[in-house]
C-alpha cells in the first residue's frame, strides 16, 4: 500500500493521484494529462519569527503565458510540502498539503508555527512526481537572545530588460540569514528600445500583466537561488505598482489608478512569501511590520508610498525639483499618522541593541546640484522634512542605535542622518546605508565626474559607488559591519562581486568608521 509518507521518501516516483486514490473509482479529473515541470518559479520563504516562517511556491508550466496564469489548468492542485532539519530530508519535522488555486495564480503560502527558535530548516514541495528545488530558511532567535548575530543582505531595484540578475547569485553565495528587499522588485514599464533581455508583455496595467511580470522575474535562476538561500522580508516602492505614485494619486490618470493598484497588490501577495494577515483588501494592503532578531536587532519595515502626502513644490515627482517652503511644512507626512505612531512606539519600547529601519527613499538631506544653487528631490524625505524631523526626534528621545536602510537611487551611498538638517550644528542621530540596484540603470561607474563635488557639498555623506550590487550588514552586540558589494558589469552574466566600501558603526556612536 502506498502512503502519504512514501510520496517524498527516497526519491519514490509516484504521483498524487496514484498514491491517494488507487482504491477509489477513477474520476474524470484523474484521467487528465498529469502536470509536469510545475516548479519553474522556484521556492521562497519569508516573515521569520522565533517559532515560525512562511514557505512559498507558485506553480507554473509556462512563466510567460500571456494571461499571467503560468500555463496552468483551471483546476485546483494539491501541493505536498516538507520541512526538515537537513537538506537531504533524513530528519523531516513537518509535512502537509496545501491547495494551489487558480484565483490566486496557483500560489501556495504555508504559514508555519511551533518551530524551534534560531534554527535552520530546509523545505521542498511536490506535485505528482515533480519535486521542487530545496530551500533553506531560518527562524529568528528567541526574545532576549544575544549570542546569535544577524547577517542581513539588502537589495532593491531589479529591471529585467537592462541586465542580468547575477547580483542575486552573488548575494546567495554570501549566505545571509535574512534578505531585506526594499522595493522595485520589477518595473511595470513596457518594452525599452535596447533591452539586454527581452521582456514578456507590455506595461503592467491589470492583474494578468502584474502576474506575468512577477512570473518572468521568478523564472530567473539567479533570483531563484537568492530566494532559496534565506528567508526574505519585502516591501514595495513605486515600480511595483506604477512610477511615482503617491497615496491615491498616480503619475498618470489613465487607466483608473485604484483598480490598477488593487491588481498590483493582489499579484504582489501571490508572488511573495507573506502571511495571511498581509493579504490585500482591494486597493489597501498593510506591509509595515517589525522583524525581531533576539536581543540583537529589530528590523522595522516601512511603507513610504501608500500613505504619503502629494509631492511638494510641483505636485509631481521629479529627480531634483526647485526648492519651496512647502517641503519644510512641519505637518507633511511620508508615512501617515498611524504608521508614524507605530514606528515611534516601536522605538520607545525596543530593547534590542540595534533598531534597523528598512525603507525606500533617501532619508538624509541631499543637495543634488553642484555649486551655490540648491536642488532637492521631492520624492525622498527632503520633500517631507516634517516627517523626517519627527522621526529623528523619536530616535534621539528613545536613545536608540538606529540604522536606516534605503533603496531606490541605483547607487551605493553611506552617510549620517542629522537631528535637523536645517541646523548646521545639528548632531548625527543615525547612519543611513543606501543599496544600489540589482540591474537598474545598467552597469554604472565606480565614480562619476561630479561625485567628489557632491560629497564635498554634503559633508554628512561619506561614501558613494555607482555600480550595481547589494549590501551586506552584520549586526552584533558590539558593532554593525557593512560591506557594499558591487559588480562591474550586469549587461553580461556571471561577473564576480567585489567590496567597494566597508564601514563599522559602534553602539552609541552614530558615525561611519571606514575599514
Amino acid at each position: 500500500m502506498i502512503t502519504r509518507r512514501m510520496l517524498f521518501a527516497g526519491g519514490a516516483s509516484v504521483g498524487i493521484t496514484a498514491a491517494l486514490g488507487a482504491a477509489a473509482p477513477v474520476r474524470a479529473a484523474a484521467r487528465r494529462a498529469p502536470l509536469s515541470d510545475v516548479f519553474r518559479l522556484g521556492v521562497a520563504s519569508g516573515e521569520p519569527t522565533p517559532d515560525g516562517v512562511v514557505l512559498w511556491t507558485r506553480l507554473a508550466m509556462d512563466p510567460v503565458a500571456p494571461d499571467g496564469l503560468g500555463g496552468m489548468p483551471a483546476r485546483p492542485v494539491p501541493v505536498e510540502w516538507q520541512l526538515a532539519r537537513d537538506e537531504n530530508f533524513k530528519r523531516v519535522v513537518r509535512r502537509g498539503t496545501e491547495t494551489a488555486r487558480r484565483e490566486e495564480a496557483h500560489s501556495v503560502h504555508v504559514e508555519l508555527d511551533r518551530l524551534d527558535p534560531g534554527t535552520e530548516y530546509f523545505y521542498r514541495f511536490r506535485v505528482g512526481t515533480d519535486i521542487s528545488p530545496v530551500g533553506r530558511t531560518l527562524t529568528t532567535p528567541a526574545a532576549g537572545t544575544a549570542s546569535r548575530d544577524l547577517k542581513l543582505a539588502v537589495a532593491s531595484c531589479a529591471d529585467w530588460q537592462v541586465g542580468w540578475f547575477t547580483a542575486y547569485r552573488r548575494m546567495a553565495e554570501d549566505h545571509p540569514d535574512v534578505v531585506a528587499f526594499l522595493g522595485d522588485y520589477y518595473y511595470e514599464y513596457g518594452d525599452y528600445k535596447y533591452p539586454v533581455r527581452d521582456q514578456a508583455g507590455g506595461e503592467c496595467l491589470d492583474l494578468a500583466g502584474y502576474r506575468l511580470r512577477q512570473a518572468q522575474h521568478k523564472s530567473d535562476p539567479d533570483l531563484q537561488a537568492a530566494h532559496a538561500a534565506a528567508p526574505w522580508v519585502v516591501v514595495w516602492d513605486d515600480h511595483d505598482i506604477e512610477n511615482a505614485w503617491a497615496g491615491d494619486v498616480p503619475e498618470q490618470p489613465d487607466p483608473p489608478f485604484l483598480p490598477r493598484r488593487a491588481a498590483a497588490f493582489q499579484a504582489y501577495y501571490e508572488n511573495m512569501p507573506l502571511r495571511r494577515n498581509q493579504r490585500p483588501d482591494g486597493w489597501a494592503m498593510s506591509l509595515y511590520r517589525t522583524i525581531r532578531w533576539g536581543a540583537v536587532a529589530n528590523l522595522h519595515l516601512l511603507d513610504t508610498r501608500q500613505y504619503r502626502d502629494l509631492y511638494a513644490c510641483t505636485g509631481k515627482s521629479g529627480t531634483v525639483g526647485p526648492d519651496c517652503a512647502e517641503r519644510l511644512d512641519p505637518n507633511r507626512t511620508i508615512l501617515g499618522g498611524k504608521q508614524e505612531d507605530w514606528l515611534f512606539d516601536g522605538l520607545r519600547t525596543s530593547e534590542a541593541t540595534w533598531d534597523v529601519i528598512g525603507q525606500q527613499v533617501f532619508m538624509m538631506e541631499m543637495d543634488w546640484v553642484n555649486g551655490e544653487q540648491k536642488g532637492y528631490s521631492n520624492e525622498g524625505w527632503d520633500g517631507y522634512v516634517g516627517s523626517r524631523n519627527r522621526l529623528t526626534a523619536a530616535i534621539e528621545e528613545s536613545g536608540r542605535n538606529a540604522v536606516v536602510l534605503t533603496g531606490d537611487v541605483h547607487s551605493h551611498w553611506a552617510g549620517e542622518l542629522k537631528r535637523d538638517h536645517q541646523d548646521p550644528g545639528s548632531k548625527s542621530v543615525a547612519v543611513e546605508l543606501v543599496t544600489t540596484s540589482i540591474t537598474s540603470a545598467g552597469n554604472g561607474l565606480d565614480e562619476y565626474p561630479n561625485t567628489q563635488v557632491l560629497l564635498d557639498e554634503n559633508p554628512h555623506v561619506k561614501f558613494f559607488n555607482g555600480r550595481r550590487g547589494y549590501v551586506n550588514a552584520t549586526f552584533t552586540q558590539k558593532e554593525m559591519k557593512v560591506d557594499f558589494r558591487s559588480l562591474a558589469v550586469v549587461t553580461q552574466p556571471h561577473y564576480p562581486a567585489y567590496t567597494s566600501g566597508s564601514f563599522v558603526v559602534e553602539p552609541g556612536i552614530p558615525a561611519l568608521n571606514q575599514v
